[in-house]
């Protein structure tokens, strides 16, 4: 409760919480496949209304000033921290990496990005929902290395959102 409470004035006012992870470890077996190339990858997503995007995306560096992304990086020290800011959230966009996995272990709604190639074994096959966890939705390339079709769906999906 304390650190929910200290993290809590960083996700202050309206609008719909969404926060964004777009890259997992590098050293991550599949990584080239399951990370976005970049930020540019989710630009669908920048215009929808309402909405206000926060950045869970450890070591990203400076993010570019012009996209409406808060960075909350800095103030996540461990895993704790991460739980406590997307218990907070009404939703987390994420590639198949950690925090998508606390989203999903906390019932936060969570949209998964997959790949075409190599999608981890869990996410099983022609569905866009997971038994694993139940406020999981997800969204798959249809080609490999190309997101615009999930992004662009996902961005869709964003549009009805409640």
């Amino acid at each position: 409760p304390a650190r929910l409470a200290r993290l809590a004035p960083l996700l202050a006012g309206d609008g719909l919480k969404v926060g964004l992870v777009w890259r997992g470890n590098p050293l991550h077996s599949n990584d080239a496949e399951r990370s976005l190339p970049g930020l540019d990858a989710l630009a669908p997503l920048w215009a929808i209304p309402g909405v206000r995007f926060f950045s869970l995306q450890k070591d990203a560096g400076a993010l570019p000033p012009d996209l409406p992304l808060t960075d909350l990086a800095p103030a996540i020290d461990d895993f704790a921290d991460s739980a406590a800011l997307i218990a907070r959230l009404d939703l987390l966009i994420s590639i198949d990496s950690a925090p998508a996995h606390l989203a999903g272990a906390l019932g936060v709604p969570c949209w998964l990005l997959l790949p075409a190639r190599k999608a981890d074994w869990r996410w099983l096959h022609g569905r866009d929902d997971s038994p694993w966890y139940p406020d999981m939705r997800l969204f798959r390339q249809t080609q490999r290395g190309d997101w615009s079709g999930p992004v662009s769906r996902m961005a869709c999906a964003l549009r009805k959102y409640e």
